[in-house]
């Protein structure tokens, strides 16, 4: 139940015209493509999709990775992690960990080689990313030195810049009601699809939303369904990271290939 490391390789049926993902024409208008389109299209880079259940005060409980690859999901990994701090019972009801059931396990620390390893292949994705990056901040302050993937060539010590699902969905499909990730599966008709997916590589308790693992691969069906928009499969790296901040100064000095470089 600890780790379900796996392939999940090409099963994955191609979007048919049917398919409920929205039809948007031949433009999202400018604002959207005006980020610089250095370097070469996302979907040519691996993304890891990361989840984790816990906060601050208990620690990492759990973590899932998918690996993103163009439209598909190439790999998964979770694990259940022994708590640093006391879990509350609301968080309890929420992810349905309890601390008692996680005693016997290593903590999440013993994952630096994996996550600093997973940084270094590729950007890290996550739904509303802030949560993640924050809260893996909040174990290791920052990696290895790594690629900057927001910048082709150029290399820095920091967990981001992240794709963020959340924030691509709000500005590509603004007329969905929600941008919690199980309103926005459902309207992307992506439940099949993710339950399918959760019987083969998530453990028998862990099939459902807020489960990390769950939540990732939810997510990354989300970002792989982009690639299956032939303008948004054009967008760079670069772009995707530009787009997943709604911080203007970061947003703009990602457009120019400035990020960091003051630091």
């Amino acid at each position: 139940m600890t780790a379900v490391p796996g392939k999940i390789g090409a099963h994955r049926a191609p979007l048919q015209k049917t398919d409920p993902l929205p039809k948007k024409g031949s433009d999202f208008g400018p604002s959207l493509f005006s980020v610089c389109s250095v370097g070469h299209a996302w979907i040519e880079q691996p993304i890891f999709f990361v989840d984790f259940e816990g906060s601050r005060a208990s620690g990492i409980l759990e973590f899932g990775v998918a690996e993103v690859h163009g439209d598909g999901i190439v790999n998964a990994r979770t694990r259940l992690c022994r708590a640093t701090g006391p879990v509350r019972f609301e968080d309890t009801a929420v992810h349905g960990l309890r601390e008692s059931a996680l005693s016997a396990l290593a903590p999440f620390a013993e994952e630096w080689a994996y996550f600093s390893s997973l940084r270094e292949l590729g950007p890290l994705a996550a739904h509303y990313a802030g949560v993640e990056n924050a809260l893996l901040k909040s174990v290791w302050p920052y990696p290895r030195s790594s690629p900057d993937f927001a910048r082709p060539g150029k290399r820095i010590v920091d967990w981001g810049p992240w794709v963020d699902s959340a924030r691509l969905y709000a500005q590509f499909y603004p007329q969905f009601d929600s941008g919690r990730l199980e309103s926005l599966v459902a309207s992307c008709g992506l439940q099949g699809e993710l339950d399918r997916l959760a019987l083969q590589h998530c453990p028998p308790e862990r099939r459902h939303y807020h489960a990390a693992l769950y939540d990732a691969l939810a997510g990354a069906l989300l970002l792989g369904s982009l690639a299956r928009d032939p303008q948004l499969a054009a967008l760079t790296t670069m772009q995707l990271l530009a787009l997943s901040t709604l911080d203007g100064e970061k947003r703009d000095a990602l457009q120019q290939e400035r990020l960091f470089e003051e630091r």
